[in-house]
């Protein structure tokens, strides 16, 4: 369910935390707390989903509040309840997995039921709703394309329920983008998805022995590190930069599946996305250097395998 970046993403913001941390032993047991922050991204996503088919079904609780009016208009005892039987919907609500998140994680409890009808009155007025609930036919692209529209274009833009999420989740400003990215996949294969682990055994391998062994190498891969800062002062260099070349570092010696191609590529990337503007330019430097250096040493050795990035 995550991706290995989605995993580098959380190690780094966890090795960031241990750095920036005013006591050493903040962290004892980091594999621990990996777990617990992964933890709450999969709680997270999990109230996400449920808020969306809240919002869908409040179809229903809008069309009966409105037939029970005293006087009731026309208007009122014929609205168009499509979207409460639409069939993407009712495969999220019936998989085992949803039913089971339900179950455990209890998100009604979070539930801020006026929000939920605020975003429905709002989805009823845009163009594509009444596009939709306009089409006879139950085309499985719309069907997608509605739910989807209630996470992209009500959810997320609207202040009061980002204000509503940080109450709750107080690592929401950390997965924001991955909750996106997370939800574009649910949508298009909700099937694939197991509620009960995002992460499967392989990768959470991959990220406890990547957040291991960045920990556990720190000073081996300082000795590497430092000499290519040239005139740089490596206690001037950006916390968030020092602990990507640390990573990047131990997948290039350390994780023989990994090609060192992807392994430099992803931390550039990472660097662009969430350090300084220039940061993505100067990690790819030190790695490059690095990289190079150890080839010619013979000290890395990869496995001709298939691609786990």
């Amino acid at each position: 369910m995550i991706s290995r970046r989605n995993i580098r993403v959380k190690v780094m913001q966890l090795l960031y935390m241990i750095e920036a941390a005013d006591s050493p032993v903040a962290f004892k047991k980091p594999v621990e707390e990996l777990q617990k922050q992964l933890d709450k991204s999969r709680e997270l996503f999990v109230y996400l989903l449920y808020f969306i088919t809240e919002v869908a079904r409040y179809a229903e609780t809008s069309a009966q509040k409105r037939a029970s009016r005293n006087l009731p208009t026309e208007d009122d005892l014929n609205v168009n309840i499509k979207i409460a039987g639409n069939e993407f919907l009712w495969q999220i609500l019936e998989n085992p997995s949803f039913k089971k998140a339900l179950e455990t994680d209890l998100p009604g409890k979070l539930l801020d039921k006026d929000l939920v009808k605020k975003l429905y009155v709002e989805l009823t007025e845009t163009d594509k709703y009444k596009e939709y609930i306009a089409h006879q036919g139950r085309e499985k692209a719309k069907e997608k394309e509605i739910i989807k529209l209630i996470f992209t274009q009500l959810m997320l833009p609207n202040e009061s329920f980002i204000t509503h999420i940080e109450e709750h989740f107080s690592n929401w400003d950390d997965d924001a983008d991955m909750m996106d990215q997370l939800m574009m996949n649910y949508i298009q294969k909700p099937g694939s998805y197991n509620l009960q682990e995002m992460v499967g055994p392989e990768k959470w391998q991959f990220a406890r022995s990547l957040l291991s062994t960045t920990i556990e190498k720190k000073e081996y891969c300082m000795e590497l590190i430092k000499p290519k800062l040239k005139n740089w002062d490596s206690d001037r260099i950006a916390v968030l930069d020092m602990v990507l070349m640390r990573m990047g570092v131990c997948e290039l010696l350390y994780f023989e599946t990994i090609p060192t191609k992807v392994t430099i590529n992803e931390y550039i990337d990472l660097a662009k996305d969430y350090s300084t503007p220039q940061s993505g330019q100067f990690v790819n430097g030190i790695l490059d250097n690095i990289h190079k250096e150890m080839m010619d040493a013979g000290k890395i050795q990869k496995v001709n395998f298939k691609n786990k990035a």
